[in-house]
């Protein structure tokens, strides 16, 4: 190992022993799971293993909790788009069987993606986008919703695409 990565790994190495059954007890209070907490404080872990400057964070269990935290926030949305996968399928579908784990896992990982693509757009860009494709919405009804043009409705929602198009390249 080069200096930094022993550096890296001893402050990493340090933050576990000194934190990790605190943090445990930290998720295991919020979740009411003993296992649950043990998962989750094992990938907050995970999460610092890129980190250089953990040596220099003078509130490590502050940290901890905002990284947990956030890993607790992106559960709740993966678990909400699964169950909004499953709903639409049984609509869509009727009494036909659930789609195969692997289906779904796919499915959610897609949506997840462009989730993160529209959310580094501007608000009304990513709103005109929304609103015209999944809402079917027409650009004059957007524009008005918006408060601007529909020609500035257009160019939003071409923003959108290309966006979403570069971003799927860079990929």
């Amino acid at each position: 190992m080069s200096p930094p990565d022993t550096a890296r790994h001893a402050a990493l190495l340090t933050w576990y022993s000194d934190h990790h059954g605190w943090l445990v007890g930290w998720l295991r209070r919020k979740l009411g799971s003993a296992c649950d907490a043990a998962d989750f404080a094992q990938d907050t872990f995970l999460r610092l293993l890129g980190r250089d400057d953990l040596a220099a964070i003078r509130t490590p269990r502050a940290y901890l909790t905002t990284t947990a935290t956030r890993l607790l926030i992106d559960d709740a949305r993966r678990r909400k788009l699964e169950a909004a996968c499953l709903e639409s399928w049984a609509i869509l579908h009727g009494g036909e069987a659930a789609p195969a784990p692997e289906q779904l896992l796919e499915t959610i990982e897609a949506l997840a993606g462009l989730a993160r693509m529209l959310d580094t757009l501007p608000a009304k860009p990513r709103s005109a986008f929304l609103l015209h494709r999944l809402d079917g919405w027409s650009y004059g009804e957007i524009a008005a919703e918006l408060g601007v043009s529909t020609s500035m409705v257009k160019q939003y929602v071409a923003r959108a695409l290309a966006h979403c198009y570069l971003a799927m390249e860079a990929a």
